[in-house]
């Protein structure tokens, strides 16, 4: 069993990381009926929060459906980011988590996000202030270090548990990879493997299959992974996973019409959550990757991700089902 402060997880616990734009409650449904052990939300500014702007209040929006959940935060400023965790703390989430690993050029070059490896006194500052201003578990998400000659991810996470967290979770990428290249995962095990470490450890970066997974519990003793691309129209990766970790075996694969339904569902709870027409527009990315690989697909690809009628979309969705019924 891993604990986060009072917060009890499985072993080997799989976590849907927060990504923007993509883990909002409709995507965090779908993830939970395949077994995700922990949630967060989409990274929230803490300026737009204390503005009480509409978009970033949205994101607080929770249920106890989804628990065990994170909120994450992100900003530079220490008194922006303590006014947010408290206004976080009022929608009741178990969790919350500081991003400082957004490597987004807008975000991390202002000093937030993966910025906050350029200035890790701040971090600290921030990291201990919010600590202390809230009653909830913190935990923190950040990177290896902001380029390959400073990846000194083993000396910061000691210095950010010193703070109170209560989780770690690290990319196995610095902030100048971006996404590109391979995910390191030497570092992330040092972290775990360090003595002085007295917390969980969780990795993210690249896990992409149950053998990826199991690799990386097997040779770097993280307490759980993080995933995140990985899930972007496969929110059953979660059980493909915890199936091969259990058992050894793979769960069979979802055929095309079990993912329509999936994707049917998907829009149902995306229309529920951001209405029309924008709950339509957010399906659009995950539309091509439910049905990525299917033979001469291209021009019913098309149709799917532009059009805006949702009686024209579910038709579209069961005459894919009969068309690849036996693929």
């Amino acid at each position: 069993m891993v604990k986060i402060s009072n917060i009890e997880l499985k072993e080997k616990p799989l976590l849907l990381a927060p990504m923007e734009s993509m883990t909002d409650p409709s995507f965090r449904y779908m993830c939970k009926q395949y077994g995700v052990d922990l949630m967060f939300s989409e990274f929230i500014s803490s300026d737009g929060l204390i503005r009480s702007g509409q978009k970033s209040i949205k994101k607080l929006n929770i249920s106890d459906d989804e628990r065990p959940i994170g909120i994450q935060l992100y900003g530079h400023i220490v008194e922006s980011m303590i006014e947010a965790a408290k206004i976080a703390e009022d929608a009741k989430p178990d969790i919350i988590d500081l991003n400082f690993g957004c490597p987004v050029r807008k975000i991390a070059l202002r000093g937030a996000g993966a910025g906050m490896l350029n200035n890790i006194p701040l971090m600290l500052k921030i990291t201990e202030s919010v600590v202390k201003n809230t009653k909830i578990p913190v935990t923190v998400k950040t990177r290896l270090g902001w380029d390959n000659e400073n990846k000194n991810i083993v000396e910061v996470a000691e210095k950010l548990q010193d703070t109170g967290i209560k989780a770690i979770t690290i990319h196995g990428r610095t902030r100048m990879q971006l996404y590109k290249g391979t995910a390191d995962w030497t570092l992330i095990g040092k972290v775990k493997n360090n003595q002085r470490m007295m917390i969980p450890v969780f990795g993210n970066g690249d896990i992409k299959s149950p053998e990826g997974a199991m690799d990386a519990f097997n040779k770097y003793g993280v307490d759980g992974i993080m995933i995140g691309r990985a899930t972007i129209g496969r929110p059953w990766i979660f059980k493909e996973i915890r199936e091969y970790l259990d058992t050894g075996k793979h769960i069979d694969p979802l055929t095309t019409q079990e993912k329509v339904k999936l994707a049917k569902l998907h829009l149902q709870k995306s229309i529920e959550v951001k209405g029309e027409p924008r709950g339509i527009y957010e399906m659009r990315k995950h539309f091509s990757h439910y049905f990525k690989g299917l033979p001469h697909f291209k021009e019913l690809r098309l149709k799917l991700i532009t059009s805006l009628d949702i009686k024209e979309i579910n038709k579209l969705l069961d005459y894919i089902g009969k068309k690849y019924l036996f693929d």
